[in-house]
């Protein structure tokens, strides 16, 4: 295991959003959609120790209603659509973009973590 005194936060958090080992950058994160691995595949960090709880699940809520709310005022100010279709459409899109961002947040969280050395890293 590698142990470093100074963390680059910066390029552990593009590490995190990339799904990839805060450490290295090279072993994958996760396994199946948000489970983390207990270690790195490639350096042997222990990832176990992170605890990132329901930090990600808010933020990637607060982004998806950032740029979906938005869209309704766009869509009303240039057309009359239909309110169920509007409705329908935003939904769909709304639970697209929050299961593509969710992991990266996830990851992200487990990046910053690692780098300011909290819950054990």
């Amino acid at each position: 295991m590698k142990i470093d005194k100074e963390r680059d936060t910066r390029k552990a958090i593009f590490r995190g959003l990339r799904l990839r080992c805060p450490s290295c950058g090279e072993g994958k994160l996760l396994f199946g959609y948000l489970k983390v691995r207990d270690q790195c595949g490639c350096c042997g960090q222990e990832l176990h120790h992170a605890s990132v709880d329901d930090g990600p699940a808010y933020f990637t809520l607060m982004v998806v209603v950032a740029i979906i709310f938005p869209m309704f005022a766009v869509i009303y100010s240039f057309s009359d659509p239909e309110p169920l279709a509007v409705a329908l459409s935003m939904m769909v899109l709304a639970t697209g973009l929050a299961l593509l961002l969710l992991p990266r947040v996830k990851g992200m969280f487990i990046g910053l973590q690692w780098s300011k050395q909290l819950h054990g890293f």
